[in-house]
């Protein structure tokens, strides 16, 4: 079986304070894994090594058995990954549908093409009102986004997210921020995408994240202290120490 994603003895340093210390983590296809720890555990500088946002000092990592240190961002998504950010990166003065398109874009040909002016008839438009109707928000597709609430930004990210058809989905922290209810509406929204897409999450809502993950690895000082099936876990005493305060 080939993995979703494979990372082998990752390293990475700031100015010789070690932030990733020889994690090693298997994906397999359509598996959900939930990644754990305390403020400062590595958990999103460990997200950014994989997306290519932040280049490790030594290790590699694996995309469906393919090497991608050495690959751009963009070629990573090419190849059917994707993410959502801790902090909401949405374009704020422009309408959901248009935010959804620029993900669109992404993995399209047409964005080679600067003289070919994109406008709301094309047929990109018609996909990304399908992706935001997927999150619930048809109806809101041509409000800006700086009209919406905080909850609603939320699950246009993950529309982005789900507008480049990933295999491989990392998601860090979607429920940070959001009332209960919008919590619940969100993590519904993440139960429901395809068992096809293999999804990694970071998150601090435990009795949400506990709910979605089949796996959960905890990172501590960006070293992994527990890796495995969630109940054992979460019934191992490290993680109680560490991370859950028993």
């Amino acid at each position: 079986m080939t993995l979703a994603l494979e990372v082998k003895d990752l390293k990475k340093s700031f100015g010789g304070i070690a932030v990733t210390q020889s994690v090693n983590l298997q994906i397999a296809p359509g598996e959900r894994r939930l990644i754990i720890g305390p403020n400062g555990a590595g958990k999103t500088t460990l997200f950014a090594q994989i997306t290519g946002d932040l280049k490790p000092d030594s290790g590699s990592v694996s995309i469906f058995g393919k090497e991608v240190i050495p690959l751009p961002v963009h070629a990573r998504a090419h190849m059917g990954m994707s993410r959502t950010y801790q902090i909401i990166t949405l374009f704020k003065k422009d309408t959901l549908a248009h935010n959804v398109v620029l993900s669109l874009l992404g993995i399209d040909g047409r964005k080679k093409n600067i003289f070919n002016p994109l406008g709301p008839q094309d047929s990109l438009y018609d996909q990304a009102i399908e992706f935001l109707d997927s999150v619930g928000l048809k109806q809101q597709a041509h409000r800006h986004v700086s009209e919406i609430s905080y909850g609603e930004q939320r699950r246009v990210e993950i529309a982005l997210a789900l507008a480049q058809k990933p295999k491989l989905l990392l998601l860090d922290e979607p429920l940070a921020g959001l009332s209960q209810d919008e919590r619940v509406m969100v993590s519904e929204l993440i139960n429901k995408i395809s068992k096809d897409v293999a999804i990694v999450m970071i998150e601090h809502d435990m009795d949400m994240a506990l709910a979605f993950a089949e796996k959960i690895l905890v990172l501590q000082y960006g070293k992994v202290i527990v890796d495995g099936d969630r109940d054992a876990v979460v019934n191992d005493p490290k993680t109680q120490e560490v991370y859950l305060g028993h």
